[in-house]
């Protein structure tokens, strides 16, 4: 049977006995109902799962012990960084949920000439916050033991900015030694998933997935100025939701761990 997997924010250690945090312990006690006796998985993002046993449930405290460590290996060799424009709701819950299943590395939210979400800085830290619990959670169920980070959202020229330089287009076409390859979903983009040059498990890709409504003009000028260069997805025009995520998936099982 499959035990009921935990991320706790806390260092783990073999024979360590512990109080769980209260989220955690909650959900373990109050959700799951778990007894003194019964098993869990811990995991704090270090790459290992923490197989564990609880000692004691009280009203208002879990403790359990740990037993040795297992190394879990299930990243991706291909490292793809997400810039995602954010989307409306349960649709950027859907795109972190799906996108962290799918092994990418990290997501950086992105606000952009057309983004329909519009976030001051409490509501900012809100939704990061939001966010940072949809790919914990994610984390918990797929298996993965490192968690991706998940940036705060800032404009789109501040996201690049954040990348370093790269000139224009270079890094489409340098192939497999390149830092890393740069590519926004364009349904006119010049590249197919068939002309990208990933031989090498080294490589790094960052895909910038536009909003709701789309990149506009400056927006596109900013990314390929950037050394990103466009990518099409085949005929049809795909939601900011269905784009990523099947770019994603199309890249893993091309040039990563689903081939």
């Amino acid at each position: 049977m499959r035990l009921t997997r935990v991320y706790v924010e806390m260092p783990l250690a073999v024979g360590a006995e512990l109080a769980l945090p209260e989220g955690p312990a909650a959900h373990l006690a109050r959700v799951l109902r778990l007894a003194a006796g019964d098993r869990c998985v811990l995991f704090n993002g270090d790459g290992q799962d923490y197989p564990a046993i609880v000692t004691a449930v009280g009203k208002r405290e879990l403790r359990v012990r740990l037993d040795a460590p297992v190394a879990v290996d299930n990243e991706s060799s291909l490292r793809i960084v997400l810039l995602q424009g954010v989307a409306r709701g349960e649709k950027m819950d859907l795109i972190l949920q799906k996108a962290t299943e799918l092994g990418v590395a990290e997501v950086r939210p992105l606000v952009s000439q057309r983004s329909e979400v519009k976030l001051d800085a409490a509501r900012a830290a809100r939704r990061l916050t939001h966010w940072q619990g949809v790919v914990i959670a994610a984390c918990e169920q797929c298996g993965r033991a490192r968690v991706p980070r998940v940036a705060a959202p800032l404009p789109l020229s501040a996201v690049l900015a954040g990348l370093g330089t790269s000139p224009r287009g270079e890094r489409a076409h340098q192939g497999a030694d390149a830092d890393d390859l740069r590519l926004l979903l364009d349904p006119d983009g010049e590249l197919a998933l068939n002309d990208l040059p990933l031989a090498n498990s080294h490589t790094e890709v960052i895909l910038a997935v536009g909003p709701e409504g789309g990149w506009s003009p400056d927006d596109r000028g900013q990314l390929l100025a950037a050394g990103f260069a466009g990518l099409r997805l085949g005929p049809r025009i795909l939601r900011t939701e269905t784009a990523g995520l099947a770019a994603i998936a199309a890249l893993q099982a091309g040039f990563g761990d689903l081939n």
